[in-house]
């Protein structure tokens, strides 16, 4: 396939997704905002949207000593 013919594929596809509207559940989405619910996925992961920086097993203290050191 020549490289037109190539780039014209990809220019339509490109527009289908740029102009692609899906139908919108308005009602679900009220019913959900209402309730307060958060996304399952997220519950399911068990991310609680903290700061990975600062854990319980004392990474940001070994942090601090070893800048502490290469400062010296």
């Amino acid at each position: 396939m020549g490289r037109g013919r190539q780039k014209a594929k990809q220019t339509k596809v490109a527009r289908q997704l740029k102009y692609y509207s899906p139908a919108t559940d308005y009602d679900a989405l009220q019913r959900e905002l209402a309730n307060g619910q958060s996304d399952p996925r997220l519950e399911e992961s068990g991310d609680s949207g903290g700061d990975d920086l600062q854990g319980d097993d004392g990474e940001t203290d070994e942090w601090a000593r070893w800048t502490a050191q290469r400062e010296l």
